[in-house]
């Protein structure tokens, strides 16, 4: 496995590279031109100037996470071939630059949901929490307004004001799409850029829902191990693959993370590897923990395990983590906890690796 930290880039982000670097066992940054758009094709010197940060860090480039899909093409929008076609121009500029491996998601309207940014936790962390019953009682036209007070002043992924302010619109372009209807759409999406990511060695790993059931009435299709097969044969390529993320997945306790790794590690479709913990705290309740499986309510033992006896080689990151030690930050991405995290799971694999002598 090659280890990995989500940097969000010079203006965005109060993590600094030099500081990623000295994470014992890091090699590698996940990241993404942030003043782009979805819809927007890259520019191929923008994604030149990105790269050339990283590695004059002394740290590899090894993934974009995301590529973000626009509404169009989820929806199935007339428009959608345009936006197609700009994807298709990106994922062909990123392999000439030799980058390998977009993350991205085909979630409506909202990348991923949350009811509490910041959660006091006993020892004094705070934590992003989810809650249904919040949820149910929130209008979604103003959950932004909550999103942004709890956001330490930084842009959250997926949460852009400039789209957030298009709720309306956007919940109207939805309104009549089903879950059928969006797996049709993806595997039209798949079908277009599919030969481009074989041509020029691009992965695509698609992350699963966040949480992975519907909410506010949007239906979400990478819920589970049955959606995750049947997106797989939607066009059936290696290039055609899943990020596994064991927060999002493992936020519904009938996910069983390490049966996933082996299903699909094993047929080499995982090419990310997003490995964090939850804790459950009732009914449609989790709250996020620190790596350590003592905290939470996943093995990560048992995760890196199934990992390790499927061969994975692909990237992996430690996900959200805890703001300990007064850190300000943005919300899930500080530095410490994360550091962290990366490596308890670093030290995991060195354990696995000797054990297995």
């Amino acid at each position: 496995m090659k280890m990995t930290f989500r940097w969000y880039g010079e203006k965005f982000d109060s993590v600094k590279l030099w500081q990623i670097r000295q994470i014992p066992g890091m090699t590698g940054i996940i990241t993404t031109l942030y003043d782009t758009k979805p819809g927007d094709e890259w520019d191929a010197d923008a994604i030149a100037r990105m790269k050339k940060t990283v590695e004059d860090a002394g740290l590899e480039l090894s993934g974009i996470e995301s590529v973000n899909i626009h509404d169009a093409i989820k929806v199935g929008a007339p428009e959608r071939d345009r936006y197609i076609q700009s994807y298709m121009n990106t994922i062909r500029k990123l392999g000439q630059a030799d980058i390998h491996m977009i993350c991205y998601n085909f979630m409506p309207v909202f990348d991923w949901t949350r009811s509490d940014l910041a959660k006091m936790r006993a020892d004094g962390s705070t934590v992003l929490a989810y809650d249904q019953e919040k949820i149910d009682r929130i209008d979604p036209q103003r959950m932004f307004e909550q999103i942004d007070t709890d956001s330490n002043g930084f842009i959250l992924p997926g949460w852009e004001p400039e789209r957030m302010a298009e709720l309306k619109k956007l919940f109207a372009q939805y309104a009549s799409v089903s879950h059928e209807d969006l797996f049709r759409n993806l595997q039209y999406f798949l079908k277009a850029v599919i030969p481009v990511c074989e041509q020029y060695d691009v992965k695509l790993a698609i992350h699963p829902d966040d949480p992975p059931w519907d909410i506010f009435g949007l239906p979400r299709i990478c819920t589970n191990a049955e959606d995750v097969r049947r997106i797989l044969s939607l066009v059936d390529s290696p290039y055609n693959g899943l990020t596994l993320c064991s927060g999002s997945m493992g936020s519904n306790p009938c996910n069983d993370i390490p049966a996933m790794v082996r299903e699909f590690g094993a047929q080499g479709r995982i090419h990310f590897a997003h490995v964090r913990n939850i804790r459950f705290t009732g009914p449609g309740q989790f709250e996020e923990a620190a790596h350590f499986s003592g905290d939470g309510s996943l093995d990560l033992y048992e995760i890196m395990k199934a990992y390790h006896d499927v061969g994975f080689d692909g990237y992996i990151r430690p996900d959200h983590g805890r703001m300990i030690w007064d850190e300000q930050g943005r919300a899930g991405y500080g530095l410490y906890d994360r550091a962290l995290g990366a490596v308890y799971l670093s030290g995991l694999w060195e354990a696995l690796e000797k054990g297995s002598k």
